[in-house]
């Protein structure tokens, strides 16, 4: 299932696109996937921020478990 660049959050199945985005994380090429272990430190800083607002980073609107994901991206916040 892919995000519909029609629908309002209200809309769409939170259970379902989730589920897609734990999906996304778990296919994502060996070779842009981030780590285990720094994935874990990544969202463990994530959480302790105060910018974390339901999953999504205020900084740039990004699910931070999806951006963590991957080794080129960054913290906005520059704090990984």
């Amino acid at each position: 299932m892919r995000m519909c660049k029609g629908c309002l959050i209200r809309e769409i199945d939170s259970q379902k696109q989730y589920q897609s985005m734990f999906n996304y994380i778990e296919s994502l090429d060996e070779e842009i996937k981030i780590n285990h272990q720094v994935y874990e430190v990544r969202l463990y800083t994530c959480k302790k921020c105060d910018s974390l607002i339901n999953g999504m980073c205020k900084h740039c609107g990004c699910f931070v478990e999806m951006r963590a994901a991957i080794t080129k991206n960054s913290c906005p916040n520059k704090k990984w």
